[in-house]
């Protein structure tokens, strides 16, 4: 059985450490691994909470809940990500229900608000997102706007 520990934090009561491990992660998935280069540290992770999926205190996956009206009218969950060697374990459906879960309770009635990368989207459809507009370009990979009422 795994030892999956899941950890709220907003940006100020991190310590360096965590947030040294949870950048590092951040910046090898969606910079290095996809090719991607753009300015992960966005400026929103001081307005958000930090999910971090600790698997015998290891970050093995990680997602943010940004608060309404900054990114989107709605709160919004993004980063959303399971490091490589641990995505046998396949955390992302657990993760993101979690992650649902604290924005509907931390921000009840008001929606959730995703940019998904466009090939995910059949998989947050089954969380219960639905497309919004067309698939657009962010960063040279294609995304699609999904809301959850």
């Amino acid at each position: 059985m795994m030892n999956l520990n899941f950890r709220w934090a907003r940006l100020g009561s991190l310590t360096a450490a965590e947030l040294y491990e949870i950048l590092k992660a951040r910046e090898s998935v969606f910079v290095v691994e996809q090719k991607c280069a753009y300015q992960e540290a966005d400026g929103l992770d001081p307005h958000s909470w930090h999910l971090s999926v600790l698997l015998d205190d290891e970050l093995a996956a990680y997602a943010r809940v940004v608060e309404p009206g900054l990114k989107y009218r709605e709160p919004s969950i993004g980063r959303v990500m399971t490091l490589g060697k641990f995505r046998h374990l396949k955390l992302g459906r657990t993760l993101v229900a979690q992650a649902i879960a604290f924005t509907e309770e931390r921000f009840p009635g008001q929606g959730i608000r995703i940019g998904a990368q466009a090939h995910l989207q059949k998989f947050y459809g089954s969380l219960g997102f639905l497309p919004v507009g067309d698939v657009y370009d962010e960063d040279g990979i294609p995304h699609i706007d999904m809301h959850k009422p």
